[in-house]
């Protein structure tokens, strides 16, 4: 039944066809009656012809055919000629244009349906009796019903249609703005995670290559030194690791890493273990909280630790031999001030101003987006009198 179903939809025009074929054997039936003269069944079989033809292109080309309809119509008017079974044609047409999208094609059937009936009733004459006015009234509106009810239909169809077409495309749109959003939620969170990678592999791999140049410096000439140095590089290559496991627990959908939980995210109160450990690495840090500590927001106190770490890591790298760094974090009534500044030779200027070429600045767009992330704003660039400056204000939110 679905397959037959299925058939009459791929092949619409061949199924009107049909029944305009059928309707054209009834019609010839009709014309072979004894009532019906020679030459009224000459223009009988143009006019049911025509008709069927409407019957048979209605969906094909609706407006033309409606067209047809009533130029047959008033044909048949002229020439006198009783109602046949072709009629039928009109009924279908005026419900074809009204289901259809074509305005005007369905106020003139409209227009036909209303006055059409009525022009044929009183041309062929109408019942004479006692009452002929109202009789004749009363089986006019009975005429004309079934007309107006097929263009009624046929509006309640488009109006159908109508309505099915614009659920359709809003689940379009639905469906168009949930990919855009997906899309945007990926792009998002590789974003987040290139930061965290950055921010963990640069730092704890910049602290290591220094330290095992040391170790490998001063292996033969103080031994202690470089086992301290080994020791520092075991470390933070373990804690690298650990952060590490952190991200990939996280891109794993809750996947517990083997041993326990996953490491929390540091904040302000582990700036003291990283100056330490970058203190280690034999480079000079300044480091004072100013101000009554609170208790902050998560991703302010993240922000606020990797703004440090990437700006101690810069220096490493970009600030020269005995460089030295200051780092204050200032708790304001409402936003924590976070400057971290150094007195080596600064930092090539493409690094902050055109956001790093072939691998370079990466650190300081990523710091851009996690501050622009809080609602914050950054300042990043050489100090006046020599050196680096990377200024940071994060708003503070309630941390109740």
């Amino acid at each position: 039944m679905q397959r037959l179903y299925d058939f009459f939809r791929r092949h619409p025009t061949g199924v009107d066809t049909f029944w305009a074929v059928l309707l054209l054997g009834f019609n010839a039936l009709w014309l072979m009656g004894p009532a019906i003269g020679a030459s009224e069944q000459v223009v009988g079989l143009f006019l049911s012809l025509g008709l069927c033809t409407v019957i048979a292109l209605r969906r094909k080309m609706p407006e033309k055919m409606l067209l047809l309809a009533i130029v047959l119509c008033i044909w048949q008017l002229i020439e006198n000629i009783q109602s046949h079974p072709a009629d039928f044609a009109t009924l279908v047409i005026i419900y074809t244009v009204a289901s259809g999208t074509t305005r005007w094609a369905s106020r003139v059937a409209l227009i036909g349906a209303l006055i059409g009936p009525g022009i044929t009733f009183v041309r062929f004459g109408g019942p004479q009796d006692v009452h002929p006015i109202g009789q004749t009234l009363f089986v006019g509106t009975l005429f004309t019903a079934p007309f107006i009810l097929a263009w009624v239909l046929g509006d309640s169809v488009r109006t159908r249609r109508a309505y099915w077409a614009q659920l359709e495309e809003k689940a379009a749109r639905l469906e168009k703005e949930r990919e855009t959003q997906s899309r945007i939620a990926v792009a998002a969170e590789r974003a987040r995670i290139a930061r965290e990678l950055h921010d963990v592999v640069a730092h704890n791999v910049s602290v290591m290559v220094v330290q095992a140049d040391g170790a490998a410096y001063v292996l033969d000439s103080a031994p202690e030194q470089a086992k301290q140095a080994l020791e520092t590089i075991s470390g933070t290559g373990r804690q690298a690791l650990a952060e590490m496991r952190r991200l990939l627990g996280v891109l794993r959908s809750g996947e517990q890493p083997e041993g326990g939980e996953y490491v929390p995210q540091p904040g302000v109160e582990q700036l003291a273990e990283l100056i330490e450990q970058v203190r280690g690495t034999g480079m000079t840090v300044d480091f004072r909280v100013e101000g009554e500590p609170r208790p902050l927001p998560s991703s302010v106190e993240l922000t606020a630790y990797r703004i440090v770490q990437e700006a101690l890591t810069n220096t490493r790298k970009h600030g020269g031999p005995d460089v030295g760094a200051t780092v204050r974090i200032s708790y304001q009534d409402s936003d924590l001030e976070v400057l971290a500044e150094d007195d080596g030779r600064g930092a090539q200027h493409e690094l902050y101003e055109g956001g790093g070429a072939d691998g370079l600045g990466h650190g300081l767009i990523g710091m851009r987006e996690r501050v622009g992330m809080v609602g914050g704003s950054l300042d990043a660039g050489p100090r006046p009198g020599g050196g680096f400056r990377i200024s940071a204000v994060l708003p503070l939110k309630s941390a109740r």
